[in-house]
């Protein structure tokens, strides 16, 4: 593995071993929309592949980085995801960015459906603010209506996921 690859695989390993800080938010229902809500919070464990892809550009700076994710949740939340990281690293160590996308496709609490989770992290120096929200609308069957924020956990080798969200009441 190359010094770049390295320092890409360092920051997705630090992103995981760090706590992740969700930021909470409330889904706030349209005045329009008459359906009930009901929150809800999800955990459990799940794996994940970092592949890093090649540069389109061979003149990209050897600081940028882009992976591809797959992923499989366990627990509450039971199915699995594809997509995609685009990570910047500087020459201090311990300072990184990094964004994604991902879509999940599974079962959350016994309603099928898929959505979509978008990844903003930053580390300072080593200290890391990590925000995984649910992309507004992105809830499909029977996960439409889907809204809420994800923080993520490494201890002992392992990843979990607590997940605090909001869906409307089924009839």
């Amino acid at each position: 593995m190359n010094a770049h690859a390295r320092g890409i695989a360092f920051f997705v390993i630090a992103a995981c071993v760090c706590l992740g800080i969700g930021f909470g938010t409330h889904a706030q229902t349209p005045s329009s929309q008459k359906e009930a809500v009901v929150s809800k919070h999800a955990t459990g464990t799940f794996e994940v592949k970092v592949t890093p892809q090649t540069a389109e550009d061979s003149s990209q700076h050897a600081t940028l980085g882009r992976m591809s994710l797959d992923k499989q949740f366990h627990g509450d939340l039971q199915g699995e995801s594809k997509g995609q990281m685009l990570t910047a690293r500087t020459a201090v160590e311990g300072s990184a960015g990094y964004v994604a996308i991902e879509r999940v496709s599974g079962v959350l609490h016994g309603r099928s459906g898929t959505f979509v989770l978008q990844h903003t992290g930053t580390m300072n120096r080593g200290a890391l603010q990590l925000s995984i929200t649910v992309v507004p609308d992105s809830g499909t069957d029977q996960l439409a209506g889907l809204a809420g924020t994800m923080s993520i956990t490494m201890a002992e080798g392992k990843h979990s996921y607590d997940f605090t969200y909001t869906l409307p009441r089924t009839p």
